[in-house]
């Protein structure tokens, strides 16, 4: 039979990810060391409460029935939580759970655009940003982002068609993939711009918990006027190490959560109860574990930066994330060329830059899902490589 798939659809295509495992999984059975620093999954375990939390909620049968809501305790917690880790008031009418951000970040467009509809997205950026509004058809658009300006967009440079034509522009900080963590000052610019453009902000807070460098990263929510103009999405995947129970928030604008979630109602039945549980076990126990786990990323993240600027390869520290964003040595072609050779001589896998956007093209992203002796062990092994040399 002759299957004939939407246009949707063909445009996704296996792309690096698919190649990289595969070569991977090459080097594996010929007996080769693999380092794989491509994939952004903590290695660090869930917190003993909220794993219990969540076996004591799956042992009760009635757990096991459709959600359909968000329950009291959790939106409870949700509201503590916030007052205490960001001094941000939200009333219950302003959250909303959702199956994981990248879910997230996909949905909230059908809420928001029509076919046409012009979306601002991040270039570089995480590609869900721009395929959540282009599966709705909308014309998206970037806003680039270079090294030489933090990564911070440049507002004034947005042409004055785009920013008017604009229905809402997704924004992210610290940003997956650049590292990039942003002042208070550009808030207080972008709900500024947000305003007098009449642009709806999503913000997405996926990294606020690991920030290094002495930094303290906060919600977009506590700046006056966030609530009039948009929304935040706030994940317990990294902080919390529960990148598989897939549990996030949307909160803030409470016409933009109703109407998310009219939308939703369509599809969904809610966050399994048990999952419930463990999220708010994880957002009022203690939260210790969060900040020594952030520590280590920082440590590693010296490890593996300054150790590969000793190594002669001028690799600038995190600001932010769980990952490292490092410039492709002179000379080494272009960023999946250099991806494919790195992998080959040293054992080592990121990400070609150019995965993430066109003005990725020219760097390498790293996570850093190993301790420290390991990072330091890396190090060496593109040492030894020779790869730096030529």
């Amino acid at each position: 039979m002759n299957f004939k798939f939407s246009d949707k659809a063909n445009s996704f295509q296996a792309g690096i990810f698919a190649v990289l495992n595969e070569k991977k999984e090459e080097m594996v059975r010929a007996g080769r060391k693999v380092y794989n620093l491509s994939v952004g999954t903590p290695d660090f375990k869930p917190a003993p409460h909220v794993m219990e939390a969540v076996a004591e909620a799956a042992g009760n049968p009635e757990n096991y029935k459709y959600a359909l809501t968000d329950r009291p305790f959790l939106v409870d917690a949700l509201r503590q939580f916030y007052r205490t880790r960001f001094g941000v008031s939200v009333e219950p009418e302003e959250i909303m759970t959702i199956n994981g951000s990248q879910e997230g970040m996909a949905h909230i467009a059908w809420a928001l655009c029509n076919p046409g509809d012009v979306v601002l997205v991040p270039n570089p950026g995480y590609p869900i940003f721009s395929i959540g509004p282009a599966l709705c058809e909308a014309d998206v658009r970037t806003y680039p982002l270079y090294r030489e300006n933090g990564f911070l967009p440049k507002l004034s440079d947005i042409p004055e068609e785009t920013a008017r034509a604009a229905k809402y522009m997704l924004v992210s900080y610290p940003l997956n993939p650049v590292c990039a963590a942003a002042p208070d000052s550009f808030y207080e610019e972008l709900i500024d711009f947000a305003e007098k453009y009449e642009i709806i902000i999503l913000h997405d807070n996926a990294y606020s918990d690991i920030v290094y460098g002495g930094r303290t990263c906060g919600s977009f929510l506590r700046f006056p006027k966030a609530r009039e103009v948009g929304v935040e999405f706030y994940s317990l995947s990294k902080s919390y190490n529960l990148t598989g129970a897939r549990i996030s928030f949307v909160i803030g604008n409470r016409e933009i959560v109703s109407k998310f979630r009219a939308v939703r109602t369509q599809f969904d039945y809610g966050v399994f109860l048990p999952i419930q549980y463990g999220a708010a076990a994880a957002l009022t126990g203690p939260q210790d574990a969060v900040k020594e786990q952030c520590r280590e990323y920082e440590r590693r993240n010296q490890a593996f930066c300054g150790g590969l600027r000793s190594i002669g390869w001028d690799v600038p520290d995190s600001e932010g994330t769980m990952f490292v964003w490092a410039p492709v040595p002179e000379g080494h072609g272009t960023s999946e060329e250099f991806c494919m050779e790195l992998m080959e001589r040293a054992g080592v896998i990121g990400v070609p830059g150019s995965s993430f956007g066109s003005l990725g093209e020219g760097f390498l992203r790293f996570a850093l899902v190993e301790p420290v002796p390991v990072m330091e062990e890396i190090v060496k092994a593109i040492k030894d490589s020779g790869i730096l040399k030529q």
